[in-house]
């Protein structure tokens, strides 16, 4: 059955076996929203940003969690950051995924046989209920599908980020020029990091593509600007129906 949230400016859709309820999923969701949202000024996040809290002062998890942005920060040679052009903090880049991993975590604790999270087009599975079919939208229409994929094995998590739907708002060097990418698709073992290497991926370009496609085992779909689609083999593979990218014409990396 599936349940559907609104929370942290998005929609979440859980899909659950019948008699099994999205509590544990919206506790996660609802607790990250007040302590990291800066769009609430109450949330301690917000009072970190703008001073009013010592990020020392601030509490375990939020000093976890910019440890793990910082410890990402270092692992893409700085193409995904935590700070804002200027310098401003935000954990924006990492706590949707944390979400979705906290929460498929309490639902596997609970006992939950299978499930699947969806927030915001961000998904993880369980993998308990066999291959998962999953749409991968098209940057250039918003109502249409670039391709579908399996998340089977341990392949469990695909992220995207680009600027089709929120503009260019994933800065480059501390800056928000245009990237090359409009849009990165990284299917991954896990969420946080398919979502971390989507952003870092329309961040750095191609020369990131390559780099962090080489050192991670993940798989990846970019679409340029000019609507040019490039796919790792295993991308490829995982492609399902006949508007897949390799229809279009995707290129191979590595």
């Amino acid at each position: 059955m599936r349940h559907v949230l609104r929370t942290m400016g998005t929609v979440v859709s859980v899909d659950l076996p019948d008699g099994w309820a999205p509590d544990p999923v919206e506790t996660v969701f609802t607790a990250v929203d007040e302590r990291y949202s800066l769009y609430r000024a109450d949330s301690e996040l917000s009072r970190v940003a703008d001073g009013r809290l010592a990020l020392a002062d601030a509490g375990s998890r939020v000093r976890a969690t910019y440890a793990r942005a910082l410890d990402w920060q270092a692992a893409t040679g700085g193409v995904f950051t935590p700070h804002r052009p200027g310098g401003g903090l935000d954990l924006n880049g990492i706590v949707k995924a944390e979400a979705i991993e906290q929460a498929g975590e309490l639902l596997t604790a609970s006992g939950c046989p299978a499930w699947t999270i969806n927030a915001g087009g961000d998904i993880l599975t369980s993998g308990d209920d066999g291959p998962l079919r999953v749409g991968i939208a098209d940057p250039a229409d918003p109502t249409a599908l670039l391709c579908a994929i399996g998340l089977d094995g341990d392949r469990r998590a695909v992220a995207t980020s680009g600027s089709a739907q929120r503009g260019d708002h994933i800065w480059r060097d501390r800056s928000l020029t245009p990237a090359a990418f409009v849009q990165a698709s990284v299917v991954a073992a896990d969420i946080v990091t398919a979502d971390v290497l989507a952003t870092a991926v329309v961040a750095g370009g191609p020369a990131v593509l390559d780099d962090l496609s080489g050192r991670w085992d993940v798989d990846v779909l970019a679409v340029d600007r000019a609507g040019g689609i490039r796919a790792t083999p295993g991308l490829r593979r995982a492609l399902l129906g006949p508007a897949g990218a390799a229809a279009r014409g995707a290129d191979d990396i590595g």
